[in-house]
């Protein structure tokens, strides 16, 4: 019972991993004894974490672009040439856009599906042979997909796609469950709350903004680096082998409130 949530040896790979909760997920995984993969666009920032996570374990960074089908190719034919398996994935790249509802841009609607759920959707299919490798029946591989709280509730901000988005990756985390169980590979979901990353910067950043989010969280207060690395690592551990196809909602309460 001891070593339930143990990953010492896994190799994870996180996308969206240079910074907010996917950097944190990352240090959580490192400090805990896995091997982690970063992948972002941005080659500098990206780089520029790797090296600031390699003060805790063994991270390397592999720039992709995976808003595209051949981006996720390319990048998963990179990662081939390191490893032979993946025992964990973490599908975190994401984007927000936000526009008045008659302003609405197209480019904002696919922009945001392409990162936050095609990508998500093709990512885990071109790394299903790597994920086959590691899977048993005791402890499967893992895949956990980086959904939110707005893509269960009304957020109350014009944030059409990502909404939509995030509300699509809660039922792909269903349908994935159930199809890839068979694999040895358990698909499960984690829906943040209000944590400070790029995307809630502003609010962050405004105490006025900050304080009256926060007010609305039964804990009051924001998500931490320890509230999401614990969460994730749960999830990639032997203590939830038998959990599949749930999305865990993790904001302090902030849903059940309303």
């Amino acid at each position: 019972m001891k070593n339930l949530f143990d990953v010492v040896g896994k190799v994870a790979l996180v996308t969206g991993g240079s910074s907010g909760i996917g950097e944190m997920m990352a240090q959580g995984l490192l400090e805990n004894g896995a091997k982690v993969y970063i992948t972002a666009r941005k080659v500098g920032q990206l780089e520029a974490a790797a090296k600031e996570l390699s003060a805790f374990g063994q991270c390397i960074a592999i720039p992709s672009d995976l808003s595209s089908v051949s981006g996720i190719e390319e990048f998963v034919a990179d990662f081939s040439k390191h490893e032979k398996q993946i025992d964990i994935l973490i599908n975190n790249a994401g984007a927000v856009w936000a526009a008045p509802f008659d302003a609405f841009p197209e480019n904002g609607w696919d922009k945001i599906m392409d990162i936050n759920i095609k990508s998500m959707f093709f990512m885990t299919q071109k790394c299903l042979p790597l994920l086959k490798v590691g899977g048993t029946t005791d402890d499967p591989s893992r895949v956990v997909n980086i959904c939110s709280i707005n893509g269960i509730r009304n957020s109350g901000m014009p944030t059409y796609s990502y909404t939509a988005s995030k509300a699509a990756a809660v039922h792909l985390t269903t349908h994935l469950g159930t199809d890839l169980a068979a694999y040895n590979i358990n698909v499960n979901g984690i829906a943040p709350g209000f944590f400070p990353s790029k995307m809630t910067k502003e609010a962050v950043s405004n105490k006025d903004i900050s304080d009256r989010m926060v007010s609305k969280i039964p804990r009051q207060r924001m998500g931490t680096p320890e509230d999401i690395a614990g969460t994730a690592i749960y999830l990639c551990s032997r203590a939830s082998a038998w959990v599949c196809g749930e999305t865990i909602v993790l904001d302090g309460g902030m849903i059940s409130a309303a």
